[in-house]
């Protein structure tokens, strides 16, 4: 089984690919089917939910020019290395301007492979 920093780097290099192709297909093969995600920034009362179901086709269409980087600043594990905690910085860069946010992603063990079951992103603007 992939290391959690290889399965991180690999997650974001799926991003940019479905940037560019608009299938989101490599992207969902990271996420649990009990996948939940929050996203936020400083104009909203609540983060907004979604889940493994939620429209990536058309999330990936908005944007033409786009990529994602990501640093990685804490890795934690739990459960008796079933499961992770990544903390770090995401930068997504969108038609040339960058779009920093602090995350922190859940990847738990299912199936000899990892998983994330959790995100949550909140912009730093």
């Amino acid at each position: 089984m992939l290391s959690i920093k290889d399965v991180v780097d690999n997650y974001f290099c799926a991003w940019d690919r479905a940037f560019i192709t608009k299938d989101p297909s490599e992207i969902k093969r990271f996420m649990s089917v009990k996948f939940v995600g929050y996203w936020a920034h400083s104009g909203l009362e609540r983060p907004e939910q979604y889940d493994y179901h939620y429209d990536l086709v058309s999330v990936l269409k908005q944007y033409q020019d786009a990529k994602k980087n990501f640093e990685i600043e804490s890795i934690s594990s739990r459960k008796n290395g079933q499961e992770y905690i990544v903390m770090g910085r995401e930068t997504a860069e969108i038609s040339g301007a960058e779009y920093p946010a602090k995350c922190m992603f859940i990847w738990r063990e299912e199936n000899h492979e990892w998983k994330l079951i959790r995100e949550y992103i909140e912009l730093e603007r």
